[in-house]
Parts: structure tokens; C-alpha cells; sequence
């Protein structure tokens, strides 16, 4: 019954000098090498000193996780071949967008001619979680009511709390710097794929975008795949938390599926207050409450996350992924990659090299230190 819920996730990382613990413009130096080993699944971004790898369609979490893990090691080992490391976090905690080079290609060109500095500014890195979904119609019911679990994933992955030296008092700085785009955070709901599909065609002619790759939402209908694309999340440092919060999402999706096949509904919440709970899982991450919508109060975060976790809990076993799953109480009883960078700051008074040191080292935990064949 699940087997169309495939996976793919793709991850940004930071290229990094380990000596000055600044970014690095280097992209070119990687790419090649890279391309002629992964093929699509290693690609530029618009930063220079960014780099993205993604899956494959991966049938099921164990893929998912495989695939992940052995691009992280590749693209680590490409990097370090050239005196170079990668990062895996949603800001750098000191170096300058002012600096950064855009890679040459005209997508990025046309990009920074329409946003102006907006573009230029956004020196942030993601990961994106693909779900497939193959009705149009499903995919964008349960866009609807998936929109609610967002604030409380996106508190579980922040690690952006520092911004060109600052200490932002945010947990993900990232969301605050992608707002500036437009048509981002979290979309309304649509009573059909047919509405969803109107309000692009209706774009298009207004000239406000070129096509549906110009809408940035938390969460979207994929403009090219048969996937619900969750975009929400900072990236995870550890590789061990991006593949727990991606058997969520597919969970989620599960769950939600299996209640709209048994004619039951997951009740829909204004963009407005889902909204609400969003910048407090910007703002306080772990350590915060958010509003349980449907008791109309306030609820320490890590409560409503067990309940998420309870809700998902019966179709976790069909999809195989209660170990992955599992792994989110690592997750609330450690803390966050926000969390732990703001703990080294506060141990070394202050040393944002030694945060970035721990992120180098972190990034590469439990990843495999052989990925050629």
C-alpha cells in the first residue's frame, strides 16, 4: 500500500577553508571531479561556496539513508582533495554574503537581475525532502493538512543561530534571511489540485513568475516530480538526523493518506496561525512552546513532537523505518545543531572558528570513510 511513498533528499553544504574556517568560492574545483562520478546528483547552487548533492528515487528509508550518506562521503572526499571541507549547517557563523561569488550560469543571472540583493543576500543552505505522491488531487490534500506539522519538524533541524558574526538570539536565522524572497513560508491551502493549478496559471499570465519553480513554500507540489517537496527544515548537521526527520515527513504523509483513504479528515488551520507556530520554532527552537491549535494553548514543543509521533506511529512499521523514527528522542534529549553550536560559542567565549570546527567534525559523523567502489 505504501510503496509509492518514495524518498529523495537533497542537502546544500558549505564549502569551508579548515584553516580560516571561512567559505570557500570553490565550487569549480569539485564539480567536475564530481560530476564525472555522480552525475545529476551533484550540482551547483548560485553561491560559489555552496555545493548540492541529491538521491536518487529511493524505494524506501534504508535507500535513502545509503545514498545520503555515500554522497557526504564523495563530496567530502572531492573537497579535501583540494584542502577544502564541507559543512552541513543553515548559516556559516561568520562569513560575509558580500563576498561570495555567484556561479556563472544564467538561471543565477536572471535570478539576481529580478531580486537585486535580496539574491545576492542569500548566503543560507537547506535540505529538501521529496515524498512521492502520485495523484495530483492526493498530493495537494494532504499538502493541506501536512502544512500543520512544519513549526514542529523545523524546530527539531535548526542550525543557522549565527549570522556575519552575530549571534542572532534565533535558532534558524536561515528562515528569516529566505523570507525576502517571494512567495515563500507556508502556503495557503487549496481546495483542489485544479485551484493550486489556476493560481499558477494566473501567475504566469501576470508575469509574476516564469513557472511554478518560482514559488519557494516550506511545502509545494514538486513543479516537475510526483512529489510533495518539504522545504522547510534547516539541514541537519549529522546525517543520522537529516535521515530521521525525512522518515517523518514520509510517515506524515502515511498517516495522512491512510486517513483521507478511510474518508476521515485531518482538520485544515489558517496559513495565519500555523504562521504563529512557525516563528517560534524560528525564535526558540527546542526550548520553546508552540500553540496546540486545536486546545487553543500553549504546549511545550517537545510534547506536541511526541505527539506527532504517536499520530504517525501505526504505519512507521509498513513503511521500515521505526529505527529512523526512533532516533527523534536522540534528537529532543540532545538538542539541536543550533543547539550545540551555541553551547561550543558559550564554552569558548565567544570563538566562532571553534564552532565551525565542530561543525566540520559533526558533519561527517557516522558517515562511512570508504564511498568508492
Amino acid at each position: 500500500m505504501f510503496d509509492q511513498f518514495t524518498l529523495g533528499i537533497e542537502e546544500e553544504f558549505q564549502i569551508v577553508d579548515p584553516e580560516t574556517r571561512e567559505l570557500k568560492s570553490h565550487v569549480s574545483e569539485i564539480l567536475d571531479e564530481g560530476k564525472l562520478m555522480l552525475g545529476e546528483k551533484v550540482k551547483p547552487e548560485m553561491i560559489q561556496s555552496m555545493i548540492e548533492v541529491g538521491t536518487g528515487v529511493c524505494a524506501n528509508i534504508q535507500e535513502a539513508r545509503e545514498d545520503i550518506s555515500k554522497l557526504r562521503c564523495i563530496i567530502s572526499s572531492l573537497a579535501r582533495k583540494k584542502g577544502m571541507e564541507i559543512v552541513a549547517a543553515s548559516t556559516h557563523p561568520f562569513s560575509k554574503w558580500s563576498e561570495q561569488e555567484i556561479f556563472e550560469h544564467d538561471r543565477y543571472k536572471l535570478l539576481v537581475d529580478e531580486l537585486q540583493m535580496v539574491a545576492r543576500s542569500l548566503l543560507i543552505f537547506g535540505v529538501h525532502v521529496h515524498v512521492g505522491i502520485k495523484e495530483p488531487e492526493r498530493r495537494i490534500h494532504i499538502m493541506n493538512a501536512a502544512r500543520y506539522f512544519l513549526p514542529h519538524v523545523l524546530a527539531m533541524t535548526t542550525s543557522s543561530p549565527f549570522w556575519l558574526g552575530f549571534k542572532t538570539g534565533l535558532k534558524s536565522y536561515r528562515t528569516e534571511v529566505f523570507k525576502k524572497f517571494p512567495r515563500t513560508d507556508i502556503p495557503d491551502h487549496f481546495n483542489s489540485y485544479q485551484e493550486f493549478q489556476s493560481y499558477i496559471d494566473l501567475l504566469v499570465k501576470m508575469n509574476c513568475a516564469e513557472d511554478a519553480t518560482k514559488i519557494w513554500w516550506d511545502i509545494r507540489p514538486h513543479p516537475k516530480f510526483p512529489t510533495l517537496e518539504f522545504r522547510v527544515c534547516d539541514i541537519p548537521t549529522r546525517v543520522d538526523d537529516t535521515v530521521a526527520i525525512a522518515a517523518l515527513f514520509q510517515a506524515i504523509v502515511a498517516k495522512l493518506h491512510l486517513l483521507i483513504d478511510n474518508n476521515l479528515g485531518f482538520r485544515l488551520y489558517h496559513r495565519r496561525l500555523i504562521q504563529e507556530n512557525k516563528w517560534r520554532a524560528i525564535r526558540y527552537g527546542l526550548d520553546g512552546k508552540l500553540l496546540d491549535l486545536g486546545k487553543q494553548k500553549e504546549v511545550p514543543v517537545k510534547d506536541l513532537i511526541h505527539e506527532l509521533l504517536d499520530f504517525v506511529d501505526e504505519v512507521v512499521d509498513e513503511l521500515g523505518s521505526r529505527k529512523e523514527i526512533e532516533h527523534i528522542h536522540t534528537i529532543l534529549e540532545r538538542g539541536t545543531s543550533a543547539d550545540e553550536q551555541l553551547q561550543v560559542f558559550e564554552e569558548t567565549n565567544g570563538d566562532l572558528k571553534a564552532v565551525v570546527d565542530r561543525l566540520i567534525k559533526n558533519t561527517m559523523e557516522n558517515v562511512p570513510e570508504q564511498c568508492f567502489d
